[in-house]
């Protein structure tokens, strides 16, 4: 193809400069938040652009972190399906260590929660606000008890599947 043939406007495809495209969150802010925010949910604090537990400043700007949004909503961004034999054996200590990785994470990161523990029909079902706790989630109890470890994660949605069975 010649030069004279390309249209006006038309410029080839360059593959060293293709863009990637963004994950759509909608629980992601817009923009930067007026610092210091306090939710008024939870009392997690966005300061030096995170949130974070700590003191609420006088006159602090009020707005729902993502992860009490999430709750309000309820709208998990990670699924941890906990299943097997070995499980309804060992069902309670399980969920306990699920609960203290929670704790653990939460800490550091306020937005890290547990949204519900459910019975379903083979084992339980953990959703969570965050797919980095659903991960870490699966990876405690995998690295306790072994098993089969399966991670689904799902970009357009911005979600997380995590299946554990023994």
């Amino acid at each position: 193809m010649s030069k004279t043939s390309i249209p006006p406007g038309f410029h080839p495809i360059r593959h060293d400069r293709l863009l990637q495209e963004e994950v759509h969150d909608s629980y992601k802010a817009k923009g930067k938040l007026p610092e210091p925010t306090v939710c008024p949910q939870c009392n997690a604090i966005f300061k030096d652009g995170r949130w974070l537990w700590g003191d609420v400043p006088e006159g602090a700007h009020r707005e729902t972190c993502p992860a009490c949004h999430r709750l309000h909503d309820s709208y998990p961004a990670g699924f941890v399906n906990l299943r097997g034999q070995f499980f309804d054996t060992h069902r309670a200590e399980i969920v306990s260590l699920v609960r203290h990785e929670e704790e653990r994470a939460r800490e550091k990161h306020p937005l890290q929660r547990i949204m519900a523990l459910e019975d379903v029909s083979d084992g339980v079902l953990v959703t969570t606000t965050d797919i980095h706790l659903a991960r870490a989630i699966g990876e405690a109890v995998h690295r306790a008890y072994q098993g089969a470890l399966d991670f689904h994660y799902n970009p357009e949605e911005n979600l997380l599947r995590v299946t554990w069975e023994h």
